[in-house]
């Protein structure tokens, strides 16, 4: 059997889950043919990794304005994209012009006119494209849809869902390109995409009308002079001042970040450890989404950028009963020693799960765990990427462009909602297909 080609555009500090897992666990079956980015640095320490830990030649490296060379020279089956969220549309248009399938980081693109630019794309050459939506391949996510799937809850009608985020993880988006909204469609897109592809898929249903509020409530220069706190530096790197600061990171502090960002600012002009309380920041850290579905289930959901801890509470209610979920991804605080950016990364500290029946007595769910990134959810994801022949997936995990779509449009459709002030119909936004092969419990669908 012939080994499928992959080739890898964005090499940040994200690209080497995918990097690792072709190059290792699935590299009887997958080979990594080239790497793609605006720096050379970054891609020769990808190189050097690989020659140290598993004795693989260089890979071909291409900076970005040579993608098509690269897709002409090493002819990849496939193109995973890792860059920023603003460019993705760029290489997933032009990958499937030349002939590629596509694999993309979440979230699929930051707004309507790079979508439509996407499905244009789909449309006119018949590729396909996965979103890599790690959360559902979650074994707590899992289960959660499997009760939702076996009528736990009857049809849901109601969906409240809060996430935190804490003063490591939260504040990495405050100093990374995340923080200006035209590179990331800010934490409503970026982040929360996660949060409402999970809704999605366990309501099966797609979002009809949304309407949100939102502010930077605590990171930025204005909010932390309103405190009285003073931040006048640019970066926490070298900043003597900064020693003392709870808030920095140190780029100098693990090898990672010297081999992938600092060593390479010369080249890109990018600084990963920006002041969280500096300038500009152009998006949110405190919001509130109302969402109405298809299916008539309504979603409450809050974002905060700033917890003490880091995790979940989400409650499905529904016409036979209802399912509370409370996730502690990180409880501890974690301070400028590099931690942050991986505050999220390892199995869940705390999970509990109950079931509340509308006549009957409650109960708890046994909460599977597991193993690697997002509560051991990247393993699993992986396999059913890589794999040949992966297992069986009753829960329909594997997410689509019309998913990718669904999720983001949630955020686009706040993001609009933020500016106007009114209600947004998320299909005067963009035409959502109906539902197809929809969810049946108990004998009647999920989907209406």
């Amino acid at each position: 059997m012939s080994k499928k080609r992959y080739a890898i555009v964005g090499t940040g500090s994200r690209a080497g889950m995918f990097i690792d897992a072709l190059t290792t666990t699935y590299q009887d079956v997958a080979e990594l043919v080239a790497l793609c980015d605006q720096s050379q640095i970054r891609m020769d320490w990808h190189n050097r990794r690989l020659n140290t830990t598993v004795g693989l030649s260089p890979r071909p490296t291409y900076l970005a304005a040579q993608f098509d060379q690269m897709i002409a020279d090493t002819k990849p089956d496939v193109i995973i994209v890792a860059t920023i969220d603003s460019t993705h549309h760029i290489y997933i248009v032009r990958a499937m012009e030349l002939g590629c399938d596509v694999i993309s980081e979440k979230p699929m693109t930051v707004d309507v006119p790079k979508m439509q630019a996407i499905y244009d794309a789909i449309h006119r050459t018949g590729k396909s494209l996965r979103v890599t939506f790690n959360y559902r391949y979650a074994p707590a996510y899992t289960r959660f849809r499997q009760l939702v799937m076996e009528g736990a809850v009857g049809r849901p009608l109601s969906v409240d869902f809060s996430w935190l985020l804490d003063t490591s993880h939260g504040a990495d988006y405050f100093r990374r390109w995340h923080r200006e909204k035209q590179n990331s469609g800010g934490l409503l897109v970026h982040k929360a995409t996660h949060h409402f592809d999970l809704v999605n898929w366990w309501i099966d249903s797609y979002p009809k009308q949304v309407i949100a509020m939102g502010d930077l409530l605590f990171y930025g220069q204005d909010n932390a002079a309103a405190r009285g706190e003073q931040y006048p530096y640019e970066r926490y790197t070298g900043i003597s001042e900064a020693q003392n600061d709870p808030f920095a990171l140190f780029l100098d502090s693990k090898e990672v970040f010297r081999g992938l960002y600092m060593a390479a600012e010369n080249e890109t002009g990018y600084l990963r450890d920006r002041n969280v309380f500096g300038a500009p920041i152009t998006i949110e850290d405190t919001m509130s989404v109302s969402v109405r579905y298809r299916n008539g289930a309504i979603l409450s959901y809050c974002l905060i950028a700033y917890s003490p801890w880091e995790g979940l509470r989400v409650a499905i209610t529904g016409t036979k009963g209802r399912i509370e979920m409370d996730i502690a991804e990180n409880i501890n605080h974690l301070t400028g020693d590099g931690q942050a950016a991986n505050a999220s990364k390892g199995a869940f500290k705390t999970a509990r799960m109950r079931v509340y029946p509308m006549f009957g007595q409650s109960y708890d769910v046994d909460v599977p765990v597991g193993d690697g990134g997002h509560g051991g959810a990247d393993p699993v994801m992986l396999e059913q990427i890589f794999s040949p022949n992966p297992p069986p997936d009753p829960f329909h995990r594997a997410a689509s462009h019309i998913d990718g779509a669904a999720s983001i449009l949630v955020g686009i459709s706040a993001n609009e909602s933020l500016k106007t002030g009114k209600m947004v119909n998320v299909q005067d936004l963009f035409p959502l297909p109906e539902k197809t092969n929809p969810v049946i419990i108990n004998g009647a669908k999920l989907t209406t």
